[in-house]
């Protein structure tokens, strides 16, 4: 694929500036894969400004939302419907680097269309799997508010959610490795899939327990009412820090949860190839922030406090970044560090 000036400058100033961590991934990705997985990204990130640009009415940004995934179904998109979504989000968007993904929108479908059939097929799976976790989330927490707290109503709902926002992307990462990355050519996708939907499935429970004061703040809380009702305690009451030691039982049991899913994430970091290095070390660093994290939150005793959020030191990831990088992925470090945090996690 030959990319243009254009192309250049969207998978790289501007995806750096709305990709936050994700963009230390990207960077080390081999070649073959690093457009397809950047460009599936502005799409997400795209649908995701979308999603959480307030000031648009949730049916405005329902229909921009849905607008969006039928124009990755179409082999031809509409670009005057394309300007249409771009028309009614910049005008309501107030961050910067998020306006200017949108003004680019045109630009990530004419790279979309440059990819080859597979590819596109593949990229729009994942990205209107995420668009449909998008929607439930509006849907469930429409005009949400810290006045009135929601919560996910069952158990089912929380699995859905965690595999639309996050579980589907290692099942795309897995079939897009599979297919341009030699070393990989042979894996068993029947089984690595699986591994790969709960490497995503556990980040992002880490990202809902890091999160949950923030949350519950905007009248959202991603954990279960039914799981809540075992403890005796509604949504509302997690906004009340002196219901921690009531909560403490649930929050440790998803904790645990949390942890299992990032146990079949590292099995799956460690069954790609050690001559895949950076592949390997792609999928090692957010598993090793994520444990990181996780243990913290183990020992935090603010996790209600709406004015705290448990957070890995900056020093701590670019020790990460630097221990793992500098051995090209050895197993027995990144091991040894997972090891060490696990069995912290209380």
């Amino acid at each position: 694929m030959t990319l243009s000036s254009s192309d250049r400058v969207l998978l790289g100033d501007v995806l750096k500036r709305v990709s936050r961590s994700f963009y230390l991934t990207l960077a080390i990705l081999p070649q073959a894969v690093r457009t397809q997985i950047g460009l599936a990204y502005l799409l997400a990130r795209a649908a995701d400004t979308i999603a959480d640009t307030g000031e648009l009415d949730d049916p405005v940004r329902l229909e921009c939302l849905q607008e969006l995934k039928r124009q990755l179904g179409q082999d031809d998109p509409e670009w005057t419907r394309i300007k249409k979504i771009q028309e009614q989000v910049i005008a309501k968007q107030a961050n910067p680097d998020e306006r200017r993904l949108i003004e680019k929108l045109e630009s990530c479908f004419r790279l979309y269309l440059k990819c080859n059939p597979v590819d596109r097929a593949h990229i729009a799976q994942v990205v209107s799997v995420l668009i449909g976790g998008m929607e439930f989330d509006l849907q469930q927490f429409s005009q949400a508010s810290g006045r009135q707290v929601r919560a996910l109503p069952t158990v089912q709902d929380f699995e859905y959610y965690t595999y639309s926002v996050a579980g589907c992307v290692g099942e795309f990462w897995t079939k897009m490795m599979c297919a341009h990355i030699p070393g990989m050519r042979r894996w068993d996708q029947a089984t690595m899939i699986p591994l790969g939907i709960r490497y995503g499935k556990g980040l992002q429970m880490v990202n809902i327990l890091r999160d949950l004061s923030q949350d519950l703040k905007q009248g959202r809380c991603y954990i279960p009412d039914l799981l809540l009702k075992q403890v005796n305690l509604s949504p509302e009451q997690l906004l009340d820090p002196s219901s921690s030691q009531t909560f403490r039982p649930l929050f440790r049991q998803l904790i645990q949860e949390a942890r299992d899913h990032l146990d079949q994430g590292w099995r799956y970091t460690m069954a790609i190839p050690r001559l895949e290095i950076r592949v390997r070390l792609a999928c090692m660093w957010p598993l090793l922030i994520g444990i990181r994290t996780l243990q913290a939150l183990s020992v935090s005793e603010q996790v209600l406090q709406s004015d705290q959020s448990v957070k890995i030191a900056r020093r701590d990831v670019y020790g990460i970044v630097a221990a793992t990088g500098l051995t090209g992925g050895c197993g027995v470090v990144g091991t040894a560090y997972w090891g060490y945090w696990r069995k912290r996690i209380v």
